[in-house]
């Protein structure tokens, strides 16, 4: 519903490009059914086709080497033929078993080889360009909403205004990271600017986000939608374990963690004292803290200005939507996978192999109006990357990931499909083993409505 409403504000598709080899294929004679692709000189170019599901306008151009198989390799090509049909059969299955917790056979440095130099340049002019048409569209469907306040048109507006301040909090987001410019304090005044707009304190944000990306995939240290421990969650009482894992009460968590944090963790987000931070960071903390102060009180002021109900209708509500915007969106980047992916403690643990363990969503015509987030694996092992380069990034990217890498669903323009695997998540990831280096969600029966795990 966001999406149409949006849509006809300006949000509109873009066709998106797929790189096609044209040149350079040979018939291998030996196997005829295998195709090879010679080195060319010439650039390998794009083709337009239109994908109704996917809003960037990209064109892929990568450079990357194709993989040649190894001696090895191609010593058990030779077993395979020599092999009775059942034999086959065993070692096909056994050579299409994958583990996602091993360890993978690139490094982090192969990946960024293999992304376009120019995915990485930051263009402050454009970055600024989302932010004014972000703006633009919040402040346009405020006023035809007051204008025409009407019951019909309420429910169309809070949809579309709360997915449009979802919006505002990822181009905040792109500051904090200092993937919106080169230029910090631009990144401060507009990351304050729009996180204070929708009570997010920016600094306070921004550290402990820098802390989940860190630390992504390690279950004690990661910051963002980690696991519970058994120990910890069989330490909550049943009213907090009840919440945690039952819907809609997950997705309206976003401004009790600013205040509080996680089960198992302490600290707040306004408090410059916090363990979350340092010494050095304290000033920050406190200047965000005194932003996000005078915006909760002009929103008082409104109150009195416009009438509460107003307020509600007009603020209130799409305020709500915006954090169940961002509670969905966060615990799918990490959850909810058809295959059970790991966690990690101890020396098993890598900034490589944590970030392989995020997960990329499609979600339809929101995809080009929350600026891509949904293209996570690449933004979380390379943040510095700007949005509008993620798709053509982990297009690049994808030879040298392989299977580490998950394609998404294809959404419908709104991606409703999404709720299922957001539910069947909760249901099953309740917590991981207090012992091991490599984890994996476990299952509370009395959580899941089963009789046993």
């Amino acid at each position: 519903m966001a999406g149409l409403v949006l849509s006809g504000c300006g949000i509109k598709p873009l066709p998106q490009s797929f790189a096609i080899p044209t040149k350079g294929i040979i018939i291998n004679n030996t196997h005829p059914s295998k195709l090879i692709f010679s080195h060319s000189k010439d650039p390998i170019f794009s083709s337009r086709t239109t994908n109704p599901f996917r809003f960037s306008n990209w064109a892929v151009k990568v450079s990357a080497p194709l993989r040649i198989p190894s001696l090895d390799e191609q010593h058990l090509e030779g077993e395979r033929d020599n092999r009775s049909t059942s034999s086959d059969e065993e070692f096909v299955k056994k050579e299409d078993e994958f583990d996602a917790g091993s360890p993978p056979p690139f490094k982090l440095g192969d990946i960024r080889e293999a992304i376009p130099k120019h995915c990485w340049v930051k263009d402050p002019w454009r970055s600024m360009s989302y932010v004014v048409r972000d703006v633009a569209i919040v402040l346009g469907l405020a006023a035809a909403a007051a204008y025409l306040n009407n019951w019909l048109v309420w429910p169309l507006y809070w949809a579309a205004q709360g997915t449009m301040f979802w919006a505002l909090f990822v181009l905040g987001h792109d500051c904090g990271h200092g993937s919106f410019s080169n230029n910090p304090k631009l990144n401060s005044v507009v990351g304050h600017l729009l996180h204070s707009s929708i009570l997010v304190p920016y600094h306070g944000w921004r550290i402990s986000h820098r802390t989940h990306h860190q630390n992504h995939g390690h279950v004690e240290k990661d910051e963002s939608w980690h696991p519970l421990s058994e120990k910890t969650f069989k330490s909550l009482d049943w009213m907090t374990r009840t919440l945690r894992f039952t819907l809609p009460f997950p997705m309206l968590a976003y401004p009790f963690y600013l205040l509080n944090r996680s089960p198992g963790k302490s600290g707040s987000h306004f408090h410059p004292d916090s363990d979350l931070f340092v010494a050095v960071e304290k000033k920050d903390v406190i200047t965000s803290t005194i932003c996000w102060t005078a915006m909760a009180a002009m929103l008082v002021g409104l109150n009195f200005v416009v009438g509460p109900m107003q307020m509600l209708k007009l603020y209130g509500i799409p305020y709500w939507i915006n954090v169940m915007w961002l509670d969905f969106v966060t615990y799918l980047h990490h959850h909810g996978h058809e295959d059970k992916l790991p966690w990690y403690r101890g020396k098993e643990w890598s900034y490589l192999r944590g970030g392989l363990t995020t997960i990329d969503r499609d979600y339809g015509w929101i995809n080009n109006i929350h600026h891509d987030i949904g293209t996570h694996v690449i933004h979380h092992l390379f943040p510095q990357i700007p949005h509008y380069h993620l798709i053509e990034a982990t297009e690049a990217a994808k030879p040298v990931l392989g299977k580490y890498y998950r394609e998404p669903k294809r959404s419908w323009p709104l991606p409703f499909h999404l709720l299922g695997e957001l539910i069947t998540s909760m249901k099953k990831d309740h917590y991981v083993s207090d012992t091991g280096d490599v984890l994996y969600y476990q299952t509370d029966p009395k959580l899941s409505g089963s009789k046993r795990r």
